[in-house]
């Protein structure tokens, strides 16, 4: 009996073997870098100019061509702003609004999204999407009724009315709402199991997992209280509750407006909402891009 050994079948090779992948010239990147600069540019002149004007007189400010560095820095205009207005008493308001309101729009906003994202009862989607569409409605279309109820309260002119007016927002529900659902539901069973209530699971599960979320609904709740105008425009007509926005309509006369010290006081009160950004900035882009907004 003899052994026949039949020789190894031939590699076969491609004619044409794949080549590797050649570094791809990074054109697109550098196309979105360009692009980013551009943007960048274009949102920091209007404060670049504000910061040259506040150091400027008022004759100086729209002079043409625009000296974006002046020739002679009036810093007077920083210590004269204090004497001019009560600015501490307006910062002072302004501040008192926005960590009230932020804090009651966190704690609602996240406590109502809870509800929607991990508790099951009837309608709960409807409602949700109910809810979620009062966004589109411009306050203009309700602004006289909600006048109408504080003003029969007898809130006007009080900072209570802005506050209870500011206290709920749907667009923070939404926001709470988008980062829960990427929380997984197993971790609220088992504290079910455990025996803990739905306020026990949303406080000490829900809310310990939600730092990125909760602070970037506080960092846009403080910026939009802090930057509101029309809010305290319309109900505050006391001075002394006045907040930095309407303080610097002091400047603007029947004629002639200020401009040097109404720059001045724009840049005094850009300062605290760029403090709290650049501390805050980690966990806004990280709860912007864990809830599902794009």
């Amino acid at each position: 009996m003899t052994l026949t050994v039949s020789p190894p079948a031939p590699v076969q090779t491609p004619a044409n073997p794949p080549s590797r992948p050649r570094k791809a010239v990074p054109v697109r990147r550098a196309l979105a870098y360009l692009l980013l600069s551009v943007l960048s540019v274009a949102v920091l002149v209007p404060f670049a100019w504000m910061v040259s004007a506040s150091l400027k007189l008022d004759a100086d400010v729209f002079s043409v061509p625009i000296q974006w560095i002046p020739a002679e820095f009036h810093w007077e205009n920083f210590t004269n702003i204090w004497e001019r207005i009560p600015l501490l008493t307006y910062l002072r308001n302004s501040v008192f609004l926005s960590l009230t309101i932020t804090a009651l729009q966190v704690l609602t906003g996240s406590f109502a999204a809870y509800g929607f994202a991990k508790v099951r009862f009837p309608g709960r989607d409807a409602l949700f999407l109910a809810y979620i569409a009062t966004i589109a409605v411009p306050w203009q279309a309700y602004m006289v009724p909600q006048y109408i109820i504080m003003q029969k309260a007898g809130l006007v002119n009080t900072h209570l009315s802005l506050i209870l007016l500011q206290a709920f927002g749907a667009f923070g529900v939404f926001l709470m709402r988008q980062y829960y659902l990427t929380i997984p539901d197993e971790l609220c069973e088992a504290g079910r199991l455990d025996g803990l209530s739905e306020y026990g699971i949303w406080a000490r599960i829900v809310l310990p997992l939600s730092k990125p979320a909760l602070a970037s609904l506080a960092l846009l709740t403080f910026v939009n209280t802090w930057n509101d105008y029309m809010g305290p425009f319309i109900y505050l007509t006391d001075n002394k509750l006045w907040t930095i926005q309407l303080g610097l309509r002091s400047f603007v006369g029947l004629y002639d407006a200020e401009y040097a010290m109404i720059m001045t006081g724009s840049v005094l009160s850009v300062l605290p909402i760029l403090v709290i950004f650049l501390l805050g900035q980690k966990y806004f882009v990280r709860g912007i891009a864990t809830s599902g907004l794009k």
